[in-house]
């Protein structure tokens, strides 16, 4: 086993044939939800995983039937109106997003259930995504009163398109998997028992192929993910200004007391 794999709490890791890795989200009772230590991980994961010379392909999925289930809400707590924290947050969200577009390796995401937040933004940053056709998600910032700053801004509108990328982050409406593959958020939407072995099966594809022709085109093919960080570093920096004004304060409490939000005109 790699040494790098013993710093990490939140993140399991399986390796299956061929030099693919599967790397499972596990926050157990809270549906994977992203604290401050899964944050923390998932800044530094797939740099790890880069640079491990075994690793030639990796899945990430979510434990127990979810892919994860946003901002853990104590964790978001600390955060509203406290800048010294806001600062670490946008420094971890940067580089989960700046991190997954420098790995050379290719990632599969298994899209297995709800997913929101910053576990949406591995999920849909990933080089190929299958989802459970009926997983619903929504990028959820709306909800919480922030701009949608974890990765939403950078590649949405290449892979839905302007217009339906607008629609679903100023509304922050839910979506089924089967949707987002017929507006082309994803790669694929299976059945709930297709997602993960479709995955590995698409990752041990990848990782059998030939290597440096296939990490040289996602390389190329993510310099528009580059051309968009300009716009990715906006919507962060957004995003973060929000959360120490009275809009994230008021999200919290809605999402906190389960009641629609009163957000100030």
């Amino acid at each position: 086993m790699a040494d790098w794999r013993h710093r990490y709490e939140r993140l399991a890791f399986t390796d299956h044939p061929d030099g693919v890795v599967l790397v499972t989200l596990s926050n157990p009772g809270r549906l994977n939800a992203t604290d401050a230590v899964m944050h923390a991980e998932l800044a530094t994961i797939f740099r790890d995983l880069d640079a491990d010379p075994d690793v030639r392909a990796v899945v990430v999925t979510g434990a127990d039937g979810a892919f994860s289930a946003g901002g853990d809400l104590d964790w978001i707590a600390q955060q509203v109106g406290d800048h010294d924290q806001t600062m670490v947050v946008m420094r971890e969200a940067g580089e989960i997003v700046r991190s997954l577009i420098e790995c050379d390796t290719p990632v599969v995401s298994a899209i297995n259930g709800v997913a929101v937040g910053a576990g949406l933004a591995v999920a849909l940053m990933a080089d190929i995504s299958v989802i459970d056709a009926d997983a619903r998600f929504t990028d959820g910032h709306i909800r919480l009163g922030v701009a949608a700053g974890d990765h939403a801004v950078a590649i949405w509108p290449l892979l839905c398109g302007m217009a339906k990328a607008k629609y679903l982050l100023m509304t922050a409406d839910f979506i089924d998997g089967r949707e987002a593959e017929r507006i082309g958020l994803v790669s694929k939407a299976v059945t709930a028992e297709e997602v993960l072995p479709e995955a590995l099966r698409i990752a041990a594809t990848l990782a059998t192929g030939p290597t440096q022709a296939i990490r040289m085109t996602k390389r190329a093919l993510n310099h528009w993910l580059r051309q968009a960080l300009p716009a990715f570093e906006a919507s962060l920096a957004y995003e973060m200004l929000n959360f120490l004004g009275p809009d994230a304060a008021e999200g919290l409490a809605a999402l906190q007391d389960k009641r629609p939000p009163r957000f100030q005109p």
